[in-house]
């Protein structure tokens, strides 16, 4: 409790039409709202913990061509700033299970959210939806019904884990680039988990200790599948399988990753 008060976390998260959000995000709601994109513009949108600094330094590399030094500029969050931080993100799922662990062990580090509490605190409070920036389910059904609708390109994590090369020319082609095999190849490397997490441009170590506090948790804990294993209960696990079900009714082409995992 001496912690959480000298570093001044916020007791609750507040909210927008329902979702919960970090204050400064609340407060300049109506500066984020009026944003307008150009024609030309991508959009990151990740549901948190679910590769969002994965998919910045893959799409950085690729504009710029796989130049490591060029991707080196600046850290990844000056490089590709937030929207909702009101500062000067194609859609990505994880399977949910592992999103919550690692979402878990971020919101422990991370002094601008409320303590997560007990992980069993944690796992009611996640699947209620009352985690920052809402429900995963949400988020994730959100996206993909309008798939279809619009240009977007919808990335799963495992998938990019299982084959990066592949998911990472399908990223190329969707942003209209043309490199060859070897830039490839760089790309690949450099934007594996082991580079990323030793890389100060990507791996939040230039933030304060105030902010992100990684002796509790680093920001790149694991970056596997299958973590959840570790975490949940027999009776989380088939609880969560059934809240899975009912929640993602009516998508049935959605990949299930939580049941394969």
């Amino acid at each position: 409790m001496a912690l959480t008060t000298e570093l001044g976390r916020p007791p609750q998260l507040r909210e927008v039409a329902g979702v919960p959000l970090q204050a400064a995000t609340v407060d300049n709601w109506s500066q984020i709202q009026n944003f307008e994109a150009n024609s030309d513009d991508l959009l990151i949108s990740t549901y948190p913990k679910s590769g969002t600094t994965w998919i910045q330094e893959i799409v950085d590399m690729i504009e710029q061509n796989g130049d490591v030094e060029k991707c080196r500029r600046a850290i990844i969050q000056h490089r590709h700033p937030f929207i909702e931080w009101a500062r000067p993100p194609q859609p990505s799922a994880r399977n949910a299970k592992d999103c919550m662990v690692s979402y878990y062990h971020f919101q422990r580090m991370n002094q601008m959210l409320p303590d997560p509490g007990t992980w069993e605190e944690y796992y009611e409070t996640f699947i209620s939806g009352k985690v920052g920036w809402g429900s995963w389910f949400d988020h994730v059904k959100g996206w993909w019904e309008r798939k279809d609708r619009y240009q977007l390109l919808f990335l799963f994590y495992e998938d990019i884990k299982r084959d990066p090369k592949h998911e990472i020319q399908k990223v190329m082609k969707f942003m209209g680039k043309n490199l060859d095999e070897k830039v490839l190849d760089t790309i690949v490397q450099e934007t594996s988990f082991e580079k990323m997490k030793e890389n100060p441009m990507t791996n939040r170590s230039t933030v304060p200790r105030s902010v992100l506090d990684q002796s509790i948790s680093p920001f790149m804990r694991k970056g596997t599948v299958g973590d959840w294993k570790n975490h949940f209960t027999v009776a989380q696990n088939e609880r969560f399988d059934e809240i899975y079900k009912k929640k993602m009714e009516g998508n049935p082409n959605f990949p299930n990753f939580c049941m394969e995992l």
